[in-house]
C-alpha cells in the first residue's frame, strides 16, 4: 500500500516489513531496486520528472524522513513509522550474514566505503563483503554511459546486494540505468550518506532526538551549512503539502 505525497509514491511500510520483502527479493530470480525518499527527495522530484518516475517505479520506496510520516498523517493516510536508511543498512548486513548473501559498497568520499565495510565486518564477522569502492564520482549527465569499468568491477565480484552512495538523485538514476547490467545483483539500494555514519565520519543524533523525529535539528547543529537543505525538507515541504491538500479538497472545479 502506497501513499501519494506531492506526486511521489511512498510505501506505508515498517522496518520489519522492508526486511521481509528484501528476503523475498533475495530468494527470487529477478532484480529489484529500493529507494529511500525523504522530504528533500520529494521536493527535488517536483522539478525533476526523470527522478520522480524512477522513485515511483522502485520496488520499495522507504519512508526515510519523519516529514513524510507527518505529511501522511496530515493527508489522512498514515505511514506507520520512519524507516531510517542509516539504520536499515545494519539490518540488511545482519540479514545478508544470516542468508549467506554478499554485499558490495559503492560510492562515498575517499576511503569511506572501505571504513564502513570494516565496521560492518566487525559487527557481523561472517558477513561476505565482495567489494568496497569509494571516491568514484559519476557526472549526472553521464549516468547512462560512463560506467563500463565500474560495472565490470562489480560483475567480477558477483555480489547479491549493492549499496550505492552517490547521493540523490545520482544514485537512484545510476541504479535505474545500470542494474540490468549487473548480472548477480538481486537488490540495489541508494543509501546516501549512510557510509559516513557507519564509518563514524559523521556522528548520528542521540537516540532520544531520533525517537522525537528531531534528527534534522542535530544535523543542523553539527553541519550549519545544511540550513538551506533543512529548510527545504521542513518549512518549504510542509507549506507545499498544505497547499496540495487545500487544492485537492477544492477539487477540479
Amino acid at each position: 500500500m502506497k501513499i501519494n505525497i506531492l506526486g511521489v509514491l511512498i510505501d506505508r511500510i515498517t522496518s520489519k516489513e522492508v526486511l521481509k520483502k528484501i528476503e523475498e527479493f533475495l530468494n527470487s530470480d529477478t532484480q529489484h531496486y529500493i529507494t529511500t525518499p525523504n522530504p528533500e527527495f520529494v521536493m527535488r522530484a517536483q522539478k525533476d520528472e526523470e527522478f520522480r518516475n524512477i522513485l515511483n517505479k522502485s520496488d520499495i520506496a522507504i519512508p526515510d524522513g519523519i516529514g513524510l510520516v507527518f505529511a501522511s498523517h496530515f493527508l489522512g493516510n498514515p505511514i506507520p513509522e520512519r524507516v531510517a536508511g542509516s539504520d536499515l543498512v545494519w539490518k540488511i548486513a545482519k540479514l545478508a550474514e544470516y542468508k549467506n548473501c554478499s554485499l558490495y559498497l559503492l560510492g562515498g568520499k575517499e576511503g569511506v566505503a572501505e571504513e564502513a565495510a570494516r565496521k560492518l565486518k566487525e559487527k557481523y564477522p561472517n558477513l561476505k563483503i565482495k567489494g568496497a569502492e569509494s571516491g568514484g564520482e559519476v557526472e549526472e549527465r553521464k549516468l547512462k554511459t560512463q560506467n563500463e569499468e565500474m560495472v565490470k568491477r562489480i560483475n567480477e565480484r558477483q555480489p547479491d546486494i549493492l549499496l550505492v552512495a552517490f547521493g540523490a538523485p545520482k544514485q537512484e538514476k545510476w541504479i535505474y540505468y545500470n542494474l540490468s547490467k549487473l548480472s548477480s545483483v538481486k537488490v540495489a539500494i541508494g543509501v546516501g550518506g549512510t557510509f559516513d555514519f557507519i564509518a563514524g565520519r559523521i556522528k548520528r543524533a542521540p537516540m532520544f532526538l531520533r525517537k522525537l523525529g528531531m534528527e534534522w535539528l542535530w544535523r543542523l547543529f553539527i553541519e550549519p551549512k545544511r540550513i538551506n537543505r533543512i529548510l527545504t525538507a521542513t518549512v518549504r515541504f510542509g507549506w507545499k503539502v498544505l497547499k496540495w491538500k487545500i487544492k485537492k479538497a477544492k477539487g477540479p472545479f
